[in-house]
């Protein structure tokens, strides 16, 4: 069975590369474009991985991850953060985010920290 991981991405063409390069490389990918469609999204399935951005509107990635870490079911999900210079990498790691990822993203970075943590496929 595949991995599955959550992209939760506001800006409409990384969502889809981000979607491409990860489907690709054999997990099976959800996107939302916000905080509020990743928390509906998670109601129907729990994700091996979430991948989000931290600033996005309406609710940020942060935000969105101490939401799911009330839930315990959600709570030992591991995060991905995808940041610009200036996001607040001590706020990510009190979440318990395992990585950031700077953008612009170079896919090869993304998928070896990927692997890292959510190895594909059934393994």
């Amino acid at each position: 069975m595949l991995k599955t991981i959550l992209v939760v991405e506001d800006d409409d063409t990384m969502r889809e590369l981000l979607r491409l390069h990860l489907t690709t490389a054999g997990y099976a990918v959800r996107v939302a474009a916000n905080g509020i469609e990743a928390g509906h999204a998670v109601l129907g399935l729990t994700p091996d991985l979430i991948i989000t951005d931290v600033r996005m509107p309406h609710m940020s990635g942060f935000e969105l991850v101490e939401a799911l870490k009330e839930d315990p079911a959600m709570r030992n999900i591991p995060v991905i953060f995808l940041t610009i210079e200036g996001d607040s990498y001590d706020r990510g790691a009190s979440l318990g985010a395992l990585e950031y990822l700077a953008k612009p993203i170079r896919v090869e970075v993304l998928l070896q920290k990927v692997a890292k943590h959510l190895p594909p496929g059934g393994a």
